[in-house]
């Protein structure tokens, strides 16, 4: 069953009635009634129904786009590596400590060729989001995702990122095994790794927890995707100790895809189905695949070291530019 967000209301009752007239309509085909033709009436309410959409999201604010990230009907992480990729062998953990299933990864095919993915999860159920701790990675995935990135550059199989992720686990039992460290020697070896590197965020990037697997040669993000240092209800509650403040706080961090192409922040936005990638899935997973691919050729033109010079650059970039 689809769900509907706060600010889809108007959507949702038109799709309902469509809903309840088709089914009217298949009961009477079914029973042999002639009663009325509803065909008509369905081509209407579906056409004022998609113009709704269309319009709602072509002014999504700040905050209603933080809605849109957060949906639990997006595609997760997994679901981009069961779409767009063949032969996944998962590998766990960080030989350290142990496996953190927040952060997921593993060698693949991706269109025919050998590449390493990692990613966040965040699930898609009680239970899967508990399983993999709502895509909030401890030490030991950090250090999973630094084993993944260092493998990729010893046997030169470029590297696709997913970024979802609140950020961080805040935890107590993360800071005691060294939650910060683990974050910037990820973000360290994400510079140094001599092979393409696309990072993508498909739909909450929250503060280190993701930049550290989102140093890339490329930072793409889907159209309703967000990348911010802190959530608007956090800022909000730290800045004016009110979390009703969050529209504004949401306005200030300049989170949305649109403002971070703007900053020079991010490389390429990827445009969303009408309504949002949990609408059309597979069709959003496919768009993603199709950018990754188109950069991935370029990148690949390039040897190890102009990547990691080129990527330094880049990231050096962003202190000298709009933001100051």
């Amino acid at each position: 069953m689809r769900q509907f967000l706060d600010f889809e209301k108007s959507v949702a009752e038109l799709e309902t009635k469509i809903d309840e007239l088709r089914q009217m309509g298949s009961q009477e085909k079914d029973s042999g009634t002639s009663g009325i033709n509803i065909d008509d009436e369905v081509a209407r309410l579906s056409d004022k129904a998609d113009k709704q959409l269309r319009a709602t999201y072509a002014k999504l604010t700040p905050l209603q786009k933080v809605q849109v990230a957060r949906h639990a009907q997006r595609p997760k992480a997994l679901d981009y590596v069961r779409l767009l990729t063949t032969d996944f062998t998962p590998l766990a953990g960080d030989r350290a400590f142990g496996d953190d299933k927040a952060m997921i990864g593993g060698l693949a095919r991706f269109r025919g060729e050998p590449v390493v993915v990692v990613g966040t999860e965040r699930g898609h159920d009680t239970e899967t989001r508990l399983l993999h701790n709502f895509g909030m990675a401890r030490p030991e995935g950090y250090r999973k995702a630094q084993r993944l990135v260092e493998m990729a550059g010893r046997f030169g199989l470029p590297i696709l990122s997913f970024i979802d992720t609140a950020g961080a686990w805040p935890g107590i039992d993360a800071e005691a095994r060294g939650q910060a460290e683990a974050i910037a020697r990820s973000i360290d070896i994400c510079l140094k790794a001599p092979v393409p590197l696309i990072a993508t965020v498909i739909g909450e990037g929250g503060s280190g927890g993701a930049i550290a697997i989102g140093a890339g040669d490329r930072v793409l993000m889907l159209e309703n995707s967000i990348y911010s240092v802190i959530s608007p209800e956090a800022a909000a509650s730290i800045l004016w100790r009110d979390p009703k403040l969050a529209p504004a706080a949401a306005e200030a961090l300049k989170l949305t895809a649109q403002d971070l192409l703007g900053l020079g922040l991010i490389d390429r936005i990827i445009p969303e189905p009408v309504g949002g990638a949990q609408r059309l899935p597979d069709d959003a997973v496919h768009a993603v695949g199709n950018v990754i691919a188109e950069e991935l050729l370029e990148l690949q033109k390039l040897t190890g070291p102009a990547l990691v010079q080129k990527r330094r650059e880049k990231f050096l970039a962003m202190t000298r530019g709009p933001l100051n």
